[in-house]
């Protein structure tokens, strides 16, 4: 050793000290990170031992070929009984896999030696010790040194409950067990890093703190759980990593990890390591959201693309605007389309790559948080999107993670799925079900997500799901049943309702299977509550024929109420609706610019008003003509003042907040949503009027009158039946006001009911019915 390279006989403290290598080239993921150790060069060929400088160092015993090439190839098992330090007769062994270095010295206490080269990052040396002392390593590499803790002189970092609950599929809090977790352990800060991959026969740990050379950092096997792991000290928050991971043929593959909590911006797919420091502010929102059950409390939803709600805009930002723009229209709740991280903008998020980590488009993890913080500090309730249904066939990310099927179904038939390109998960293998429960689990607890609306749930429960004959093979007892995906629900939902008080599962099943929202121990799948597709497709029909037709199709609007308490709905107006051509809400309506406004109106007072809750997408709030595109989002310039009248798109989302406050503050409109006793038709039959009428009664019987003429004129002397013991009805809401863009056909006065039968009711109100307009009325008070 130099003169120059002689170090001062104290052993430095510091966690470590580096200085860069010049240029050394970027590598796949690069980013900004913690300073790297290694240079991304190729390997050198082996060179010969050269004497260590310090006295009692003596050669180690040699690795058998096989063991050097399993560690250096990446299919060792257990690196950490090939490296660091072990006791044996004659002292203790140390050796060091440290590519690329120049020199490897052992530092301690009174205790200073360099170690011999082996060749391909090789350095060991066996010193004459009685034990293994408190060491660190002090690397020399052409131009600098590094003083840095030994990775393989650390005990596992994951404890034997947490091995036990993965490998009985259990672990209800995965996340805290696999992953990259900053963390001390034995004293010293750093990560660990957990990956599942029990088909690899070696895993190693890469990132920009290694020029993304894998060599250095082989994990360990802790046995037949299939998780790997390795602590890494001084790997602390910002850094990127991935798993190189060498398949059961030795062929290697770059994977993401399946458990990050943060991920690079899209196009980039490396992980992150991360820890949260958010302090919630929500406390008195947590405490008293499960006060009352979803089913039976106030229940409107403004779903929404985050991306394209305000495009361009972060999570804090958005936390600047949405909250204000919702309480503004009164919805009790949002629904965000998918945020898991997912590659392509374009798939909206249903193609999911980060099972665990928010989208990093708009800001990091915390930044989510204070977006959730800010809506529940507004008194609104956010519901997310969640994607159990497939993934995508990125080879960077959980397709075939580990060589072989993993995430997927063994079975090519039961693993492709037939519409998306996607893959299925197999729901029958217990750790790929714990990484889906916990993982709904996570979002709630992690992130405060009051509910989880689930995607694509047909296409879980059936096996012929989009497959002909000769595509899919029968349960074991001869059914279309995928039991497994059933069994999955069940526990996801009992699970998450068992852990967080207050979260509402809602499902998107688009068939008649039968008890979605019925409790688990009675059968049901235990959803909170349904999207009532048919409803939606058959209220559609209807309103987008011309009015002079529709008494073809007026069951269409009526058909709902067969069925209606048979599960706990919402009526859903989604994205799905107004997309790829079918356009949006408002162009579906026939007729001129006026009809299409005015029928969009009726179309929702008579969807505020029906048993179900309701869930409208942004900009059909206001009534945008155009159709949804993500790279753009709503028509925001159409509430321009300047160019929309009070009556025309800004009418519309004066319409939709005034629905929305009307509802809350009516009980008979949400108490009773999911019993019959709180419903009766009024008039279900005036097909040739094009003419609804219905009532719904709250707890204490107190009822609201629901009137809609899809017709585009005036029907005066419209007599209605009403129960008898209330003398005085008023009119509380009239979408055809003339505010709301309306004719202004109205009743300005309460109305008396008069002593004349009408649809096997006693006493009848004598109405006046705008033109495509639905109207609310409710007694102003008993006799």
């Amino acid at each position: 050793m130099s003169a120059a390279r002689q170090p001062s006989p104290t052993v430095r403290d510091e966690a470590a000290v580096t200085a860069t290598d010049p240029d050394p080239g970027p590598g796949p993921d690069s980013g900004p990170g913690p300073a790297p150790e290694t240079q991304a060069k190729k390997p050198r060929p082996p060179r010969a031992r050269r004497a260590a400088p310090a006295r009692g160092v003596r050669p180690a015993p040699e690795l058998g070929a096989e063991e050097r090439a399993r560690l250096l190839e990446g299919r060792h098992h257990d690196p950490h009984a090939v490296l660091g330090a072990h006791t044996r007769r004659g002292g203790v062994v140390f050796r060091m896999l440290r590519p690329y270095a120049k020199a490897v010295t052992i530092l301690a206490k009174g205790l200073r030696a360099e170690l011999f080269d082996e060749g391909d990052g090789l350095f060991s040396g066996l010193l004459p010790l009685t034990g293994v002392p408190d060491y660190r390593l002090l690397v020399t590499y052409d131009s600098d040194e590094v003083e840095v803790h030994d990775p393989y002189r650390f005990l596992p970092a994951l404890g034997e409950l947490d091995l036990h609950l993965i490998g009985e599929g259990r672990h209800e809090e995965l996340w805290t067990a696999l992953g990259a977790q900053p963390m001390e352990h034995q004293g010293v800060a750093g990560t660990r890093f957990t990956v599942w991959a029990p088909n690899a026969q070696g895993v190693r740990v890469t990132g920009d703190f290694t020029y993304w050379d894998p060599v250095a950092h082989p994990m360990r096997s802790l046995g037949s759980t299939g998780v790997w792991e390795l602590f890494l000290p001084g790997i602390g928050e910002g850094a990127l990593y991935k798993y190189d991971i060498t398949r059961p043929d030795g062929s290697h593959t770059v994977r993401a990890d399946p458990m990050a909590r943060h991920t690079e911006v899209p196009p980039a797919t490396a992980s992150v390591v991360t820890a949260s420091r958010y302090v919630w502010r929500d406390e008195e929102w947590m405490a008293a959201r499960g006060t009352v059950p979803p089913h039976q409390a106030p229940f409107s939803v403004y779903e929404l693309h985050l991306a394209s709600w305000r495009p361009g805009l972060s999570y804090r930002q958005l936390a600047e605007h949405l909250p204000a723009y919702v309480t503004e229209l009164g919805f009790t709740h949002v629904e965000l389309m998918p945020v898991a991280e997912h590659p392509f903008g374009g798939s909206w998020g249903y193609q999911v790559t980060g099972f665990y980590a928010p989208t990093s488009r708009m800001g990091g993890p915390d930044d989510f948080r204070f977006l959730v913080d800010a809506l529940h500090r507004a008194g609104i309730g956010v519901i997310v999107d969640w994607v159990p249904a497939h993934f995508p066939r990125d080879d960077w990310a959980l397709a075939e993670f580990d060589g072989r099927p993993l995430y997927e179904h063994h079975d090519p038939q039961r693993a492709a799925h037939p519409d998306w390109g996607t893959l299925e998960f197999d729901y029958g293998r217990r750790e790929v079900r714990n990484f889906l429960v916990a993982n709904a689990v996570f979002w709630c607890q992690e992130f405060h997500i009051d509910g989880l609306r689930v995607d694509a749930v047909a296409s879980m429960l059936y096996l012929d799901y989009s497959r002909g004959e000769g595509e899919w093979t029968p349960n074991e007892h001869g059914g279309r049943e995928n039991l497994d995906a059933v069994a999955f629900l069940q526990e996801m939902n009992a699970t998450v309702y068992r852990r967080c008080p207050g979260v509402v599962t809602i499902a998107e099943e688009s068939t008649a299977w039968p008890g979605v929202t019925q409790p688990t121990d009675g059968g049901g799948l235990g959803f909170g509550l349904k999207w009532n597709m048919g409803w939606m497709h058959d209220t559609l029909r209807y309103v987008s024929k011309d009015s002079v037709h529709r008494k073809y199709h007026h069951h269409d609007m009526t058909f709902g109420m067969i069925y209606a308490f048979s599960e706990n709905y919402v009526l859903p107006i989604s994205h799905d609706e107004v997309v790829h051509g079918k356009g949006s809400l408002v162009s579906k309506m026939p007729g001129d610019w006026w009809q299409q406004r005015a029928a969009h109106r009726a179309y929702l007072g008579f969807m505020w008003a029906h048993p179900g809750k309701q869930l409208l997408f942004m900009g059909q709030e206001f009534a945008q003509g155009s159709e949804w595109i993500e790279s753009q989002g709503p028509d925001w310039w159409l509430l321009d003042s300047s160019y929309s009248a009070a009556g025309d798109h800004l009418g519309v989302r004066s319409l939709v907040g005034d629905l929305n406050h009307t509802y809350r503050a009516a009980p008979a409109l949400w108490e009773r949503d999911t019993v019959p006793e709180g419903f009766a038709w009024v008039e279900a039959d005036a097909a040739e009027d094009n003419v609804f009428a219905f009532l719904r009664f709250a707890g204490d019987g107190s009822p609201l009158l629901c009137v809609s003429n899809f017709s585009p004129v005036v029907r005066h002397g419209y007599r209605l039946g009403v129960p008898q013991e209330f003398p005085l009805w008023q009119e509380v809401l009239n979408t055809d006001r003339e505010a709301y863009g309306g004719s202004g056909v109205h009743h300005a006065r309460p109305l008396r009911p008069e002593p004349v039968p009408a649809q096997g009711r006693a006493a009848s109100l004598r109405l006046t019915l705008p033109p495509l307009a639905t109207l609310w009325l409710r007694p102003t008070a008993r006799s």
